[in-house]
């Protein structure tokens, strides 16, 4: 159809030319050149066939091992979650027993300074009694340092007047 095309188009040869003789070697030729081009086109899908399928090939063991990844990621995204509230409400718990054990600590501490102020009162107290008693203790050792004295004195006179009168009756 080409060749009819040409010749419709071309203007006419000054020259004759046999269109018979020529037609069955060009269309040799064209045969000839459409094996070539069907054979490399069949090359060419062959290839491109073996290229697609090895990139596929490759592709989908990469998207396998991805897939792998994501799911072993995953499962360690889970576990770490799960962890995660674990160690939370065992923070939770702690915390509410630190609480607990301060709330409890100011309680006795409270207490205690309660009890230590009414033990100072009793010191104090003590203390003062203690003065006290020592006071009256100084009074009594003095009065009693005087009736020593006193005694002591009473002694002498005792001794005295027997004396004199030992030496009456012996006069």
């Amino acid at each position: 159809q080409e060749l009819r095309d040409l010749e419709v188009s071309a203007p006419s040869p000054a020259v004759p030319v046999d269109m018979e003789v020529c037609k069955p070697e060009l269309t040799a030729a064209l045969r000839e050149i459409r094996t070539q081009y069907e054979s490399i086109a069949v090359k060419n899908l062959q290839e491109a066939e073996e290229w697609y399928k090895s990139k596929f090939a490759d592709l989908s063991d990469a998207a396998n091992r991805n897939h792998e990844a994501l799911r072993l990621a995953k499962q360690e995204m889970n576990e770490s979650r799960r962890q995660i509230q674990s160690l939370t409400c065992e923070v939770d718990g702690l915390k509410g027993m630190n609480e607990a054990l301060q709330r409890q600590m100011r309680e006795m501490e409270d207490e205690f300074g309660e009890e230590i102020g009414n033990y100072q009162d009793v010191v104090g107290r003590l203390e003062q009694e203690i003065q006290q008693m020592k006071e009256e203790m100084a009074r009594h050792l003095r009065e009693y340092q005087d009736l020593l004295n006193v005694k002591m004195a009473l002694d002498i006179e005792i001794t005295t007047y027997r004396k004199l009168l030992e030496g009456e009756e012996s006069r």
